[in-house]
């Protein structure tokens, strides 16, 4: 059976950021892209809680989108709400995602450890948030790329092993 098609909705959590100084999103979209994703969306959002939570519920209910990646906003800071937004909209957590991104990014920044940064599955959307820099999200995405085709398929039903 054919592995399920990526596609990808990249968000940038930013109270700052624009499309013409967006690095990490930009970073976001190489990286899918080179691991074969289709990007269907890709947008600017605050990091308003409410805003946040209502964009990713509505990507993830897309049927274009089978994943929503969140850069920005994972920090200690009172403006960092992407956790918050994400655990309102997700049905299921995937937590060992997340926690590989902190243990495998920790020896590279000891400052990975301050990530916040949850994933989980509503539908058959994967949601998975990374951190807001070009450099946390080249890192963190590094650790998530080998499971990602695996995690899709299985999210999407395809569970044959």
């Amino acid at each position: 059976m054919p592995d399920i098609t990526i596609r990808a909705a990249i968000i940038t959590v930013s109270d700052s950021r624009r499309p013409d100084n967006d690095a990490s999103g930009e970073k976001l979209r190489e990286m899918l892209t080179a691991a074969g994703a289709s990007i269907t969306v890709q947008t600017i959002v605050t990091d308003d809680r409410e805003a946040l939570e209502a964009m990713i519920r509505e990507l993830a209910d897309r049927r274009d989108v089978n994943l929503v990646v969140t850069t920005g906003g994972t920090g200690l800071s009172p403006r960092d709400n992407t956790p918050e937004a994400t655990l309102a909209v997700i049905g299921r957590e995937a937590p060992g995602i997340a926690e590989a991104m902190r243990r495998e990014t920790a020896s590279l920044h000891p400052m990975a450890i301050l990530s916040r940064g949850v994933c989980g599955i509503r539908g058959s959307c994967l949601i998975v948030n990374l951190p807001g820099s070009p450099k946390g999200v080249e890192q963190c995405f590094a650790v998530l790329r080998p499971v990602l085709q695996h995690a899709i398929n299985q999210i999407c039903g395809q569970t044959a092993h």
